[in-house]
């Protein structure tokens, strides 16, 4: 999986955990059942925004279906997210992933430079492409136009030079995302909100493409690679001015929409969007912040890190040095299992790496979640400002969010 939005379990508080890992795991399974088992390995969190927002503009719980047992959530079943939005969902990520093989067999990337690898990679690309296209068709999406933007890239990269303006270079991304973000209104009847869903999508794009040139500008360099911070010149204050202006145009952006529930969506495209630009600037050398704290106003706390977060009342780990996951836990009640049930769930679960890569993971007895073997990634702080959506007023010094519980 891949992506630049990678919410921790402290920052979707409630049932968001649950939504989340409802879209991810939907978005998977649509790729299955469009394109085939292959297909899945083009999971990724930002094509799951895509699903997100076509849920958040529709009743809630109307879309979704109850999935088989999967070794990701120990063999158990769940609700997943399904329809249309779960399904463009796949056919965009199918496209990020096709057009991402392609960049790397165009840059001759590690074993995509081999001959033999090249050409199979090309050849799945072009198959992801057609496949994509085929369904997007069915959802009544003209995926040709995010096809002609990534076909678009190359040109336009190779006409920037010194001193050019850099959003030239990720123009075709923007043009992109805003349409996939704008199909999610018409597929939920809501053709008010396709403008501001337009605007968001184009400056999420403008974001990711600009986080990734930050994360490849330094191997990109040693490489002699083409990169469009490094042909254009731009000064890399001038890119954070971009990216963080954007972040701010996509939260206006969807206050002007209209949402049945919003609240992930919000998170997700606000809260997360502007972790991972101070994430990805920290990372590479460029910020002055902890890489993956998001607080805009931190300041001295007292207690515990979310001692004062009175509408959020999981139990929350103290925290001992940093602690975080990649996937946010989704709260159900633990399942006991007998002995030799036990046992052979608790064998498959080391066979698949679950009990040292998936944090948590739930035991294989009684359910209940358990720290991975290797969980100390450090990922983030818990002492986080607005990601703790509880001391949301006392770190904005205001109470627009949509996210926001709190009653000042």
């Amino acid at each position: 999986m891949f992506g630049i939005l990678r919410p921790c379990r402290h920052s979707l508080p409630g049932d968001l955990a649950t939504q989340w890992m409802s879209h991810l795991c939907g978005l998977c399974l649509a790729l299955r059942d469009e394109h085939g088992q292959t297909a899945r390995v083009a999971t990724n969190y930002d094509g799951l925004v895509v699903s997100a927002l076509a849920a958040a503009q529709t009743t809630p719980g109307s879309s979704t279906r109850t999935a088989g047992p999967c070794p990701l959530r120990g063999m158990r079943s769940a609700q997943v997210a399904d329809g249309a939005g779960a399904r463009l969902a796949a056919s965009v990520s199918l496209l990020l992933a096709a057009a991402k093989v392609d960049d790397h067999v165009a840059d001759g990337d590690g074993v995509y430079g081999r001959t033999p690898v090249r050409g199979a990679a090309r050849r799945l690309a072009r198959r992801w492409a057609e496949d994509a296209r085929a369904s997007g068709r069915r959802l009544g999406f003209d995926a040709q136009a995010l096809l002609a933007a990534a076909d678009r890239q190359t040109t336009v990269e190779e006409a920037l030079g010194p001193g050019d303006d850099l959003l030239a270079a990720t123009a075709p991304t923007e043009e992109a995302t805003g349409e996939a973000f704008a199909h999610t209104a018409l597929l939920a009847g809501r053709p008010g909100n396709e403008a501001p869903l337009r605007e968001a999508g184009r400056l999420f794009g403008r974001v990711a493409h600009l986080l990734d040139a930050v994360e490849d500008q330094a191997a990109d360099r040693a490489r002699g690679a083409w990169n469009p911070i490094t042909a254009t010149g731009t000064d890399i204050t001038r890119v954070r001015q971009l990216c963080d202006d954007a972040v701010l145009g996509v939260r206006l952006a969807l206050a002007e929409a209209e949402f049945t529930d919003g609240r992930l969506v919000h998170a997700l495209l606000v809260h997360e969007l502007d972790r991972a630009v101070r994430r990805v600037f920290a990372a590479s050398g460029h910020g002055d912040e902890h890489p993956h704290c998001s607080a805009r106003h931190p300041g001295p706390r007292t207690g515990t890190p979310h001692e004062d977060d009175r509408h959020d009342t999981r139990d929350k780990p103290v925290d001992q040095g940093g602690w975080c996951c990649t996937t946010p836990r989704a709260e159900r009640p633990p399942r006991r299992r007998g002995l030799w049930a036990g046992c052979a769930v608790a064998l498959f679960m080391t066979c698949t790496g679950q009990v040292c890569c998936r944090d948590p993971y739930p035991g294989p007895w009684r359910g209940e979640p358990r720290e991975a073997c290797c969980s100390s990634c450090g990922d983030c702080v818990p002492d986080c400002g607005c990601d703790s959506f509880g001391d949301c007023c006392k770190a904005c010094g205001r109470c627009d969010c949509d996210c926001c519980p709190c009653d000042c």
